[in-house]
């Protein structure tokens, strides 16, 4: 079974058909998915997503997740230090912040080991370096 990591810019364009990226990640999840695949998220990036997406895509992309399209790897108050340091560490002023959805896939690689990520934010997944200098396979 293959584990992605999947990011708020995909859940959008999975669920909003005239997204720019839909045809890309529905093509993506629709070669990988039959040879097993996970896709893990935090809830940061399901409230994100949540609250971009229109209701009727809203409400799809929760019960997709409810059925297990997704999962949500869970956190608690004690993790919330190191993402904290995250956003800290890669704020750059007059740049762009880590925000807190980012900071919990960062957290969320280092604690399961998965590095490969869906996301349509490379700029940002390209500039983070987790431990040993490794960086993150954007898909």
């Amino acid at each position: 079974m293959r584990s992605i990591i999947i990011d708020v810019g995909p859940l959008i364009a999975l669920f909003a058909v005239d997204d720019a990226n839909y045809q890309y990640y529905d093509d993506l999840i629709t070669t990988l998915s039959p040879q097993g695949l996970r896709l893990i998220a935090t809830w940061p990036c399901i409230v994100e997503a949540s609250y971009i997406l229109d209701d009727t895509h809203r409400f799809e992309m929760l019960h997709w997740i409810e059925i297990g399209g997704v999962i949500v790897y869970p956190f608690g108050p004690e993790d919330l230090g190191p993402m904290t340091s995250l956003m800290k560490q890669y704020t750059e002023p007059k740049k762009r912040d880590m925000d807190f959805a980012d900071a919990s896939l960062y957290w969320l690689s280092t604690e399961t080991g998965i590095t490969e990520i869906m996301t349509t934010d490379h700029r940002d997944f390209s500039r983070y370096r987790l431990p040993e200098n490794q960086h993150f396979h954007i898909l």
